[in-house]
């Protein structure tokens, strides 16, 4: 995939992720850190129903989610449309 097509699909989705070395990357803040551990697990439920896991840091109320297909050494679609779950679950969550 590359960078225009990664801008494209960047601006398809409806928060602000950005490309950072070579990866798609979300930085959110939640209410507490009880929203963002429930939220984590609500993602956690999708990752695995995808088998596709995103490096994710999670600090109180802070969660910082990194998505990069690792075995193809890449972006590809596989993490658009993860991104594209989290964004459709976030909105029961912000």
């Amino acid at each position: 995939m590359d960078n225009l097509e990664i801008d494209n699909k960047l601006n398809l989705l409806t928060n602000n992720w950005k490309l950072i070395n070579n990866k798609i990357q979300i930085n959110l803040k939640f209410s507490d850190f009880n929203k963002a551990f429930d939220f984590m697990k609500v993602i956690a439920n999708e990752c695995d129903r995808l088998n596709h896991h995103p490096l994710w840091t999670n600090e109180y109320n802070r969660l910082e989610i990194i998505l990069f297909t690792h075995d193809k050494g890449s972006i590809t679609e596989l993490d658009f449309k993860l991104a594209q779950i989290i964004d459709e679950k976030l909105i029961d969550f912000m």
